[in-house]
């Protein structure tokens, strides 16, 4: 029954916009949108980073994913010290233009700078934090700090 109910309703037509990079509206936040990364397989979150227009820019452009580190004030782009880089394979943004999701092929077994998979492997139980990942690379090596 229920299946007849929306197979009677019309939905209205697909719309298509082409949105330019002037829209994305990095003013809203300081000249940064929040960039969500996922990957592109099986949609598990890898990572949050932030982005301003010459980043989103060069991820465009280079079909590498490039953010802009606060606590560091620079550019960087994924993977130039570990060798874990990011092919980006969908970029998409929200209704209000503010932040994106980057869909990837993750290259290398890594995204998270700890050597874990995801940087979202802790999560809340029972009143605590509890770590549920073990890194796939001693990051001490890796990134020689």
């Amino acid at each position: 029954m229920a299946s007849s109910l929306f197979a009677s309703r019309k939905m209205p037509p697909k719309r298509e916009e082409t949105v330019t990079m002037s829209k994305i509206d990095f003013a809203k936040m300081g000249g940064l949108i929040p960039a969500i990364i996922q990957d592109h397989e099986t949609n598990e979150v890898l990572m949050v980073a932030f982005m301003d227009e010459k980043t989103l820019s060069s991820t465009l452009e280079t079909g590498k994913t490039w953010f802009f580190s606060r606590s560091r004030n620079k550019y960087w782009m994924k993977g130039e010290e570990s060798g874990n880089t990011q092919d980006v394979v969908e970029v998409l943004t929200d209704c209000d233009y503010d932040s994106v999701v980057i869909k990837v092929k993750q290259n290398g077994p890594a995204a998270c700078h700890t050597g874990n998979r995801s940087c979202f492997y802790t999560r809340w139980e029972n009143g605590q934090w509890v770590e549920h990942s073990n890194p796939l690379f001693d990051p001490e090596e890796v990134y020689k700090k």
